[in-house]
């Protein structure tokens, strides 16, 4: 029996859960109203793309434009093409320069200004579209915030505007198709001893490095050599990553019940062949390369054949943003007296001068990067847990900002400020009572679905959930409604209750009813402090390990509602430049 190298992978594989590459979308820079540094014409710019890497915070050269020579209004036709993550705040920079010889060195060239952003916050904007004005001077990054700040340099004046650019995201068509396709195979290796071989296929993709990943296991067709195996939709983008000669490697195993899988044979294809659909080019032979060196006589190991292929383009959760939905984002936080004493550093909601608490930290590392998918920037803000002056009354569902009418504060910054206020002026009590918050966002997000609106619930809790009766139900009842809950567990507390509402392993339940959808994703925030104290990257890993399954959450509740994307609104026309760049296809630049 031969066995693969990966047979811990295959049999762990989880089809629906395999790892699927990243959507890409494609960059467009313009600029309007350039600063003119040429004394007898105007400028000749040229446009430079930086990244920021995650953990060392270091910007490095993505990618340079064209440049457009004798214009203060480019249209750059050179597009950056980026992998986009929702759950990742994704900082670029945009450096102009206007470029007065061929010399690759920037410093040799002078410098027209600097925009900062993250992709999150161009993909998030009205139809996609970032317009953001330009400034001169360096930037360096506040250390707690994380966010740019200005700073003299370059013999220009901080702050200086020097005109605009805008910013406009598209998301790659191939990243939306969903290939169909079905498999029999004929004649292939008795593996069993008694019987027949109880065959199954495993598709892999190819990577860059000449390695393999696995991206779809078929069923096992028990006791046959001629099996005939069901229809599977699997994206393009999982299958090759969408390269479409990329090779797609196709193994073919006898299922054993102890997970010890046959190897019977394989052979090699490409989407770009997969695509012809059923014909003679889409007959495999089924080599086993051990048998071949054995066996002078050896021909294959059985044939597989491809019965039929089609392919569809799906609406993605890029195509909903760019149609106007909007992500509404709404923090509940645990006012709990097991916090401790919010005066003293024991305490969970203690407010040092140096650093931020863990409920500062996680609803910065979230808000950070939803708060781009909501246009007015507005984020309702709740407590649950305490006593209210000035009747000392306990509520499970009180806003921070102690306005009952209109529980809003104006972005991050806003929520931070209710929060600390409200930790001023009530009592920290119990129980830990969930129900009330998710009955309270379910109402809101009830009364829009349409599509346009989808709702996010934070919970920051330290404790031991009191209502799990009446929270599992007020979970799958907002389970069939525009929303999802990300719940994150700080303190040292036993969460398993949490992990119980975060429907991964076993859908929820109230009642005899499962929920409709898994919308609840639960992490403890102990799992991302790292021992330095470097709490920046943890918290980047937080905020990715909670959000990642947002995007899937919404598309599966705009599918099961039959809502497709509304068209993008049309962006403004600007004025037009006077010299564009000549036609022609556009240069792409990988990262």
């Amino acid at each position: 029996m031969e066995q693969p190298e990966d047979m811990a992978s295959l049999s762990e594989f989880d089809s629906l859960a395999g790892s699927i590459p990243a959507t890409k979308v494609e960059i467009t820079v313009s600029c309007r109203n350039l600063l003119d540094k040429d004394m007898f014409s105007k400028s000749d710019p040229l446009c430079v793309m930086y990244t920021q890497g995650m953990e060392n915070k270091q910007w490095r050269e993505f990618g340079r434009t064209e440049v457009i020579d004798n214009t203060l209004n480019p249209d750059f036709v050179r597009k950056f093409i980026v992998d986009y993550f929702f759950e990742e705040k994704q900082n670029l920079r945009f450096d102009l320069y206007d470029v007065d010889s061929k010399s690759p060195d920037l410093s040799k060239h002078d410098f027209l200004g600097q925009a900062f952003c993250t992709l999150g916050e161009i993909v998030g904007s009205s139809g996609s579209r970032l317009e953001k004005p330009l400034t001169i001077g360096a930037f360096s990054l506040n250390s707690r915030t994380g966010k740019p700040m200005p700073a003299v340099s370059n013999g220009g004046v901080a702050g200086k505007k020097c005109g605009s650019i805008i910013l406009s995201a598209e998301e790659l068509s191939n990243c939306r198709d969903v290939a169909t396709m079905q498999f029999c195979a004929n004649k292939l290796d008795k593996k069993d001893f008694f019987g027949k071989s109880d065959p199954f296929l495993v598709f892999y993709r190819s990577n860059e490095d000449g390695t393999f990943t696995i991206c779809h296991k078929t069923e096992v067709m028990k006791s046959t050599l001629n099996p005939v195996w069901q229809t599977f939709s699997i994206p393009v983008r999982a299958l090759c990553n969408g390269d479409y000669d990329r090779t797609i490697k196709v193994e073919v195993y006898d299922w054993d019940r102890d997970g010890s899988h046959d190897f019977i044979g394989e052979f090699t294809t490409s989407y770009r062949e997969l695509a012809r659909g059923q014909s003679q080019f889409n007959i495999y032979e089924v080599i086993n390369p051990k048998k071949k060196m054995k066996k002078k006589k050896y021909v294959n190991s059985g044939t597989v054949t491809l019965l039929s292929f089609a392919v569809e383009s799906e609406c993605t959760f890029l195509d909903y943003i760019k149609g106007g939905t909007q992500i509404n984002f709404t923090v509940a936080i645990d006012f709990t007296a097991s916090n401790g004493n919010p005066s003293q550093s024991t305490s969970l909601h203690y407010m040092s001068p140096y650093q931020l608490n863990a409920y500062a930290l996680a609803l910065t590392a979230v808000g950070e990067i939803i708060q781009h998918y909501d246009s007015d920037k507005m984020f309702p803000a709740l407590g649950f847990g305490a006593k209210l002056p000035p009747d000392g009354r306990v509520s499970h569902e009180f806003p921070l900002n102690g306005n009952q009418e209109n529980p809003s504060c104006c972005g991050i910054d806003g929520i931070l400020e209710a929060y600390h206020r409200s930790l001023r002026t009530v009592q920290l009590y119990g129980p830990t009572n969930f129900a009330p918050v998710v009955s309270h966002v379910a109402r809101n997000a009830a009364a829009v679905q349409d599509g346009s609106q989808y709702s996010v619930l934070l919970i920051i809790t330290d404790g031991v959930i009191s209502d799990m009766a009446q929270t599992k139900e007020a979970i799958v009842n907002a389970a069939k409604l525009p929303m999802s809950i990300i719940i994150v567990g700080v303190g040292q507390a036993e969460f398993d209750a949490m992990v119980e509402l975060d429907g991964d392993d076993v859908r929820i339940s109230s009642r005899g009813k499962l929920a409709e959808r898994d919308i609840v994703q639960f992490v403890p925030f102990r799992d991302y402090v790292d021992r330095t104290g470097n709490h920046v990257l943890s918290m980047a890993r937080l905020a990715r390990d909670v959000l990642a399954e947002i995007p899937d959450q919404l598309v599966s509740y705009m599918k099961a509602q039959g809502i497709r994307p509304r068209p993008p609104p049309a962006a403004p026309s600007p004025p037009q430049s006077p010299a564009r760049s000549p036609p022609g296809s556009p240069v792409h630049t990988h990262i």
